[in-house]
């Protein structure tokens, strides 16, 4: 079983901070590029932010400059530091991973997603 569980999400002041992570376990034997989405209400997921195995990053133009995706590939986890926050920042964040699980002795791939965590950010 694979696991995506994300965390660090909450309630701030636009103008403030927010990390969140989200840790992978379970069989997982490797993960290539990890994905930050988010989802307003009323509004299709967005992809945010993401990373390669390698540390190569890409950004949303709305967040340029303000987010920072990070991971630490021998825990298996990826971050997201959140500044300079917008109200139009609102929405529930999604983790996303390519990876490549065992299972049994065998090797599989799948595209991994976490539960998702709230983010509010008031004007």
């Amino acid at each position: 079983q694979v696991l995506l569980v994300e965390s660090g999400g909450g309630s701030v002041q636009a103008g403030g901070s927010l990390r969140l992570s989200c840790v992978g376990s379970g069989n997982i034997f490797s993960i290539r590029t990890m994905v930050w989405y988010r989802q307003a209400s009323g509004k299709q997921r967005e992809l945010v932010a993401s990373i390669t195995f390698g540390g190569i990053t890409e950004y949303a133009d709305s967040v340029k400059g303000r987010f920072t995706i990070s991971r630490d590939n021998a825990k298996k986890t990826v971050h997201l530091q959140m500044d300079n926050l917008k109200p139009e920042d609102t929405a529930v964040y999604y983790c996303n991973a390519d990876l490549t699980y065992v299972s049994g002795g065998l090797y599989g791939t799948r595209d991994a997603w976490g539960q998702g965590t709230q983010v509010t950010v008031s004007s």
